[in-house]
């Protein structure tokens, strides 16, 4: 019996030796496992078993028993398939995977300094010099500038991930989300080419700024360029400024720059800011109306849309009479 039962242990701790250190299993490839926010360490193990990294989850938490359990910080962190829980733990323990978010609105000023805050300067100066046509050819660009080309995503900057790839990456993924909201390198919609397009959806995410605005939002943008006038959006004056959101002074209006939509007729040259997949499809397939003006006059965000100047300051007036004016 007592030959029985160190049989057994020798087996179970030859079993959970082999678990914890797979040196005959081999390695297999590098995955990335991610943890969100409030993710237990037990959600984490059936990751790393649904990803390869451990074969057995059970064994991972006797472990975390034995040698004590820690806390993973959400990130996305990138482990060998057939890892030693030693290893493991180093890792979880240090930092994440770098990542940058190119949210709906960004410019592509704001997602380089999203990418030096994450990577250091010497690495965002070098995505700067690749995020221009020239080097990242795309199939919607127009001359030098890559705004409103990237998709919006969240990226991983693993090691392997240069500047030039990272721009890569972000301009394939706004290609097949273009794709998605039913834009291609071929669409025209009211005389506008792709480029003019996305320029217009750019400033519908900016001007409309939550979904539910934004099918309007884009029928104003047409129906303004339709009439000849100027298109009159104080996002495009702000975007030469630099500036995010704000009071547009009557000083700014008289700047003569090509993205001051007061002064010029038609689109600005180039996008405004990252679109979103929301603000492309407002802009495919806006729906049919008289509308020229918009007002917000609600503090959730909600728009109001009028055909005459009248019923402009009307609203105006109602926004005002709640805070918003």
């Amino acid at each position: 019996m007592l030959i029985g039962v160190i049989a057994v242990i020798l087996v179970i701790g030859g079993w959970f030796f082999l678990q914890a250190d797979p040196i005959f299993a081999g390695r297999g490839r590098e995955v990335v496992v991610s943890v969100q926010k409030g993710d237990s360490l037990s959600t984490v193990a059936s990751e790393l078993q649904a990803k390869g990294v451990i074969a057995s989850s059970f064994a991972f938490h006797v472990d975390n028993i034995l040698f004590g359990s820690f806390v993973v910080q959400p990130g996305a962190y990138e482990l060998r398939q057939g890892s030693s829980f030693s290893h493991i733990r180093s890792v979880l323990h240090g930092p994440a995977i770098p990542e940058v978010t190119a949210l709906p609105g960004l410019t592509l000023h704001e997602v380089a300094l999203a990418v030096a805050q994450a990577k250091g300067n010497r690495y965002a100066a070098e995505f700067v010099k690749a995020a221009t046509a020239a080097v990242t050819p795309s199939p919607y660009g127009h001359g030098s500038s890559l705004e409103g080309l990237i998709g919006d995503a969240t990226y991983l900057i693993l090691p392997s991930i240069t500047p030039r790839v990272l721009v890569r990456d972000m301009v394939d993924s706004f290609d097949t989300e273009a794709a998605k909201a039913g834009l291609s390198p071929s669409t025209t919609i009211n005389g506008l080419d792709p480029y003019q397009l996305i320029t217009a959806a750019s400033i519908d995410v900016k001007e409309g700024y939550y979904a539910s605005n934004m099918p309007k939002v884009a029928r104003v943008i047409f129906n303004r360029l339709a009439s000849g006038g100027p298109l009159q959006m104080d996002s495009t004056v702000l975007y030469y400024l630099g500036q995010d959101g704000g009071t547009v002074t009557p000083a700014m209006l008289k700047i003569q720059t090509p993205y001051n939509t007061y002064l010029n007729i038609g689109l600005t040259p180039t996008p405004i800011c990252t679109v979103s997949k929301v603000a492309l499809e407002a802009v495919l397939y806006a729906p049919k109306g008289p509308w020229l003006y918009f007002e917000v006059i609600n503090k959730n965000g909600k728009e109001a849309f009028a055909t005459t100047f009248a019923q402009q300051l009307a609203n105006e007036a109602l926004a005002k009479s709640r805070g918003l004016g």
